[in-house]
């Protein structure tokens, strides 16, 4: 295949049509990416800082064609696509109101007559892999820390929404930056995993799927670097028995159907005292009747099309499979189209699902909530980590002290108490088992973009 085709998950147009790079054409990217971290780590941080600023800023002003983009590339309404740039622009704005701090030398005291510092040196030249469900959300979670900690990044976005990458790379340029420090970059999966074998490549940051993970890491195998991998989660939520039960509902709902159930940290299994189990299910199909599938431009539209052609038969199939196994379908259950366009996934509430169904251990990328009953915190806590993914989970409760002794059992990089489905760009992001390695945000999220150079001088 020789170049990338995006079709309208909706309409099913094409949205997106761009020749895919040649391996003369990547190798020509790389080498002046070199020449752009050469650039970076010339710059101070306040310069780096002031040109993010300056990036979110512009992107900002564009923020209706970009949503217009996104929403044509993957579906997600056109509301949600505008908030998704709200997102990005306060995760951007916090790293960069840390860099300073973050990124300062550390040093050792102790001897007046040696100077003693950790430098926290660029690395050089960043590759990210950011993933299509939120295009700018996973982009900006590398892209801006990294030009911050004064490398170059090559952007090689997801081919489901490929124009984010370019909108990057314009907003550098046309903030001032060298047009070698943020590159966007189109090419197909074995050019990547090639690109990622080459030398002059320092650092790879990936988000997407497990496979694509082991992938990304198999190519790098040969090479002393660093793979940052933003995986898969297959997210429990537990309802106790003094959890505010309408609170519950409402959030839980929502983390397991917003952007269509698209999202590594989407709530993927519940599990709900049994003195609660009835109420919950009965709370819960409201919930999901108000969703309004169909364009995802019109203004009443709350749930848009599924993003990728394959993936609708596959949550068609797992919800089969819980059925064969003993659940029970309450609502939804189906693929559908909206007046005969899309490929759309119905809000689904599946109850008395067994562990054992694929559903409950495997991640389903859609908009299905698949419910069970536990007896206490006790077995709620080993259903919950008896998976192989460990990104997030919720615990629902009025205690406090009880949210934070099940947060030291649970098996996950994010714990929450009566919220789900958030980031907050203070906290890392990372994943537990094999839900990924590394952090990107927060004070940690440096460290992964920098190495460290130890500075011992006699100096008396």
């Amino acid at each position: 295949m020789s170049e990338l085709v995006v079709d309208d998950p909706f309409t099913g147009e094409v949205s997106f049509r761009r020749p895919f790079a040649t391996r003369g054409e990547v190798d020509q990217v790389l080498t002046r990416a070199r020449q752009g971290a050469r650039a970076a780590a010339a710059m101070s941080v306040d310069e780096r800082v002031a040109l993010c600023n300056r990036v979110v800023d512009l992107m900002e002003k564009d923020v209706e064609a970009i949503a217009r983009e996104i929403t044509a590339e993957m579906g997600k309404p056109l509301g949600q696509s505008r908030g998704e740039m709200g997102g990005m622009a306060k995760r951007a704005r916090h790293m960069a109101s840390i860099a300073k701090e973050s990124l300062a030398d550390l040093v050792i005291g102790g001897d007046p007559t040696l100077e003693r510092r950790i430098v926290r040196a660029p690395k050089g030249v960043v590759v990210d892999f950011p993933a299509w469900n939120y295009p700018l959300l996973t982009a900006v979670n590398a892209v801006i820390p990294a030009v911050l900690a004064g490398n170059a990044v090559i952007l090689k976005h997801s081919p489901r929404s490929p124009s984010v990458g370019d909108r990057f790379a314009k907003a550098f340029r046309d903030a001032g930056a060298p047009a070698e420090l943020v590159q966007s970059l189109h090419c197909d999966h074995p050019t990547s995993e090639w690109m990622v074998s080459d030398p002059r490549v320092d650092h790879v940051c990936f988000t997407g799927s497990v496979y694509g993970g082991h992938r990304i890491q198999a190519a790098a195998k040969d090479r002393f670097i660093e793979v940052g991998l933003e995986l898969g989660g297959n997210d429990p939520a537990y309802v106790a028995a003094d959890a505010d039960l309408a609170r519950a509902v409402d959030g839980i709902v929502d983390g397991a159907c917003y952007n269509a159930g698209q999202s590594c940290c989407a709530v993927e299994r519940v599990y709900v005292h049994r003195s609660l189990y009835n109420q919950f299910i009965e709370a819960a199909i409201p919930f999901l009747k108000a969703y309004v599938l169909g364009d995802p431009r019109g203004d009443k539209t709350n749930m848009g099309p599924i993003a990728q052609p394959w993936h609708p038969e596959e949550i068609e199939r797992q919800v089969q499979d819980a059925l064969s196994k003993g659940a029970r379908l309450v609502f939804g259950g189906k693929r559908v189209s909206v007046d005969g366009k899309g490929r759309f996934f119905e809000p689904t509430l599946l109850v008395d699902v067994p562990d054992h169904a694929e559903i409950m251990s495997k991640e389903t990328f859609g908009p299905v909530v698949p419910v069970a009953a536990v007896d206490d915190d006790e077995q709620a806590v080993k259903l919950m980590n008896d998976d192989e993914l460990g990104l997030t989970a919720s615990v629902w409760t009025s205690d406090r002290d009880r949210a934070a002794r099940l947060a030291e059992q649970l098996e996950a990089g994010t714990v929450y108490m009566n919220r789900c489905d958030a980031l907050d760009p203070a906290l890392p992001w990372t994943g537990w088992k094999d839900s990924g390695k590394g952090s990107t945000l927060s004070v940690l999220g440096f460290e992964h973009l920098t190495k460290p150079k130890a500075i011992n001088f006699r100096v008396g």
